[in-house]
């Protein structure tokens, strides 16, 4: 059975795994598609943007200045390095109309988010039948024509651009002048910055993680409560199983020992002699009530705090102490119980139902007999403090696994660790006990040490 259960929980963990892991590859893929998305939604209406007008007439401009300095540089009087120069010199000159028109364009479009835009340069390309000649290319280098200053590794590139021009201009050769052609290749590229672009898409996808969450947490608390009701169902199926061997146990003698004394009191000869059929009626009356006692025990138990009625009456706390004591060292006078008495010499009035109080207190007195070592020592201390009456009772027993202390007050359980289940029981003392004192409005702990023993502290109001 334990390993039926273990192999159940260890694949339901297993199962919630690997739906977990599904979920998440899931929101992985609809992060991706919401960003592809988000950015594609952006790009498309930079694109719109960049495609007017106005803003093509000032890139134009800059490409006529380009077409002239290379005009320069085919008749010697520039060098690439100044074309470049000039180039850029002209960019940066015509940049401020650029950004105030586009940015005049895209608060027209009210994105919701701000987005930074440039034109960058790639290369620069004299083309020719024989060789090609290169006036820039921007390798590693970026080199911006238009829009905002921003890092490229920043950046995403939202489209590629080239064209091609013929340019006419006039050359001297040989003292001669001359009209001649070129042929241009500009190559560049868009770029765009979308700030907290990763914020927006986690607000997009917020009901989506919200709901994987919930769902996730509900599929963990159903699976904890599950394997908690099992576990739990599997201990009390432990618990009633040990209750009904204990009280058949328990019954078993009794009624051994009633039907002995029944049949024998059908013989003629003890019939006949009075001494010996008293003496078996006497037996047939202790056993009779030893079985009462035990249902008594089992129905009594049955009750929690608020349905055990409490007839209340004040007692001396010196005397009531001095009687429970006495009575106990003659119900154990058999064996070696030392019992010390530390009540206090001040008298206290205590309300306590003094019935089902004295048997709470005899259930823990009787459990320090039952699992004490050959010479059994128990002391019983008592205090008041602050309108408490608090009550110490100490032995020197075998002790409580630290694992069983959180335990030791339930209905019907009893320690089963070593040698402990060899003692006779129904597993309710301890919990009768605790609901007499809940009755009382007082509270009970317990501290315990392996081979060293036990100690019971029991507090309730004096008045």
């Amino acid at each position: 059975m334990k390993n039926k259960t273990t192999i159940l929980i260890s694949t339901a963990i297993l199962v919630l795994i690997a739906l977990s892991s599904i979920q998440a590859y899931l929101i992985n893929n609809t992060y991706q598609l919401k960003k592809k998305a988000f950015i594609n939604e952006t790009t498309d209406v930079i694109s719109v943007i960049d495609d007017n007008p106005k803003l093509d007439s000032i890139y134009n401009v800059w490409g006529e200045n380009l077409k002239n300095y290379i005009a320069d540089y085919k008749n010697n009087r520039l060098t690439k390095a100044q074309i470049v120069s000039r180039s850029n010199e002209k960019s940066d000159s015509l940049n401020i109309q650029f950004k105030k028109i586009f940015d005049k364009e895209l608060k027209k479009v009210n994105l919701g988010y701000d987005v930074d835009f440039k034109i960058n340069l790639t290369s620069v390309v004299i083309l020719d039948d024989t060789k090609n000649d290169t006036i820039f290319s921007a390798g590693k280098n970026e080199c911006r024509l238009f829009g905002k200053d921003f890092k490229d590794e920043d950046s995403k590139t939202i489209n590629n651009a080239k064209w091609f021009s013929e340019q006419e201009f006039v050359e001297k050769v040989d003292g001669e002048i001359k009209f001649n052609t070129f042929d241009l290749e500009v190559k560049t590229e868009n770029k765009i910055v979308i700030k907290d672009w990763k914020s927006i898409v986690y607000k997009r996808m917020a009901f989506l993680f919200f709901a994987s969450v919930l769902i996730f947490l509900i599929v963990i608390a159903l699976l904890y409560y599950s394997i908690k009701n099992l576990i739990n169902q599997k201990k009390i199926t432990a618990i009633k199983t040990d209750f009904i061997n204990n009280i058949t146990h328990e019954l078993k003698t009794p009624l051994a020992t009633l039907s002995i004394a029944s049949k024998s009191l059908k013989k003629t000869e003890i019939k006949n002699n009075q001494d010996i059929f008293n003496g078996t009626l006497n037996i047939v009356d202790r056993q009779n009530e030893r079985l009462q006692k035990l249902i008594d025990q089992v129905m009594t138990n049955s009750l929690s705090s608020k349905e055990i009625v409490l007839n209340k009456e004040q007692v001396v706390d010196n005397e009531y102490f001095k009687n429970l004591i006495e009575d106990f060292k003659l119900s154990v006078q058999q064996q070696d119980v030392t019992i010390t008495n530390k009540v206090c010499n001040t008298e206290v009035l205590i309300r306590i139902d003094k019935f089902h109080f004295t048997t709470a207190l005899l259930n823990i007195l009787e459990n320090a007999v039952k699992y004490g070592k050959e010479t059994i020592h128990i002391t019983i201390e008592t205090k008041h403090i602050n309108g408490e009456y608090i009550i110490v009772i100490k032995d020197n027993g075998i002790g409580i696994p630290d694992k069983n202390i959180s335990l030791i007050f339930d209905k019907f359980y009893r320690v089963t660790e070593g040698n402990l289940h060899n003692v006779k029981g129904l597993g309710l003392g301890l919990y009768y006990t605790k609901q007499i004192i809940n009755a009382h409005n007082g509270t009970i702990a317990i501290e315990s040490q392996l081979h060293k023993g036990t100690t019971f502290t029991i507090k309730t109001p004096i008045n």
